[in-house]
């Protein structure tokens, strides 16, 4: 019975941009609606501010603008996701948290040469589930070391 723990993941599946993508239950601290966010000068483009999460100033970044894709207003259906990475945490802007589900390790393909929206750099891998397809993010590579820098600064 260890093994099929050892080879099962949960993941958070959300929407962007009319595509599902999903990151490991593990990183995320939280799902929060849309908030008052602060601006902070002089960060990147992507890094959109901070909110007060609960006494914690967490930076937000909005994956659209990280990804390159077409800027939308906010909808009622729009999240942060609050993820943990390393020594400190960041909100993602997405434009829907679907659901939570559990993944078989070998549902998992590596990532395809072209995956269309997100660079290949981003994706871990792609589960397909039923007709679904689900690009899995990897959010160390989403926030790389010199971006992370700006995210922290």
């Amino acid at each position: 019975m260890t093994d099929t723990i050892r080879k099962q993941m949960k993941m958070i599946v959300f929407q962007l941009n009319h595509e599902e993508y999903g990151i490991s239950v593990d990183k995320v601290r939280s799902i929060e609606k849309i908030q008052v966010i602060t601006r902070v000068p002089g960060t990147k483009p992507f890094v959109i501010g901070v909110i007060n999460l609960r006494g914690i100033v967490t930076p937000v970044i909005d994956l659209r603008t990280r990804f390159d894709m077409q800027q939308m207003p906010f909808s009622d259906s729009s999240r942060i996701i609050v993820a943990a990475l390393d020594q400190y945490e960041v909100g993602l802007i997405v434009d829907a948290a679907n659901d939570v589900i559990d993944l078989e390790m070998d549902e998992i393909e590596p990532a395809p040469e072209v995956v269309g929206a997100v660079e290949d750099d981003y994706v871990e891998g792609v589960a397909k589930i039923d007709r679904r397809l689900i690009i899995i993010l990897d959010l160390n590579k989403v926030l790389a070391a010199d971006n992370a820098l700006a995210i922290q600064s």
